[in-house]
């Protein structure tokens, strides 16, 4: 692995016996949107996941891992996550509730393990990247490993 600094969710990863890769981005501040870091990437959008909070009006909260080209559908969402309805959490509530900001949202290493979800698309490719926790910085990784890792549920949760 090339000599990036180190974020949480790569120092868990590397904990467990994780095989995945750093890969750097340059960072648009005003525009934090996955087509803008799957081009910086050089990468296809479909492999390029996007990290989501929502918060289910009775399971509380839960995270989206979709693929950059998706929106995630909150009512398939919250039937996946055993609710009726869910929202986004407020781009406020972000930091507080997930150690992460905007664009740095990561699906591993979060304050607390909330149940996660990730779009059935991503076995669909060898490799996948997610937020490494910090704007700028993705991880390049085996969709299942990162699953099984995760402890998540693989869902039709986007449109």
């Amino acid at each position: 692995m090339a000599k990036q600094s180190k974020t949480n969710a790569s120092r868990l990863l590397e904990a467990a016996g994780l095989e995945f890769r750093l890969v750097p981005y340059t960072v648009d501040p005003d525009n934090l949107a996955a087509d803008h870091v799957a081009a910086e990437l050089g990468e296809d959008i479909n492999c390029v996941f996007k990290t989501l909070v929502l918060k289910g009006e009775r399971t509380g909260y839960f995270v989206c891992v979709v693929p950059g080209n998706r929106e995630v559908d909150l009512k398939k969402a919250a039937k996946a996550a055993g609710d009726k309805k869910a929202d986004l959490i407020p781009m406020k509530e972000l930091l507080p509730v997930t150690g992460y900001i905007r664009g740095g949202c990561s699906p591993v290493g979060m304050k607390k393990a909330f149940p996660t979800f990730f779009h059935s698309t991503a076995l669909d490719h060898e490799q996948i990247y997610v937020s490494a926790g910090v704007r700028g910085l993705q991880i390049e990784i085996n969709p299942e490993a990162l699953i099984k890792y995760v402890g998540a549920t693989v869902a039709d949760i986007a449109q």
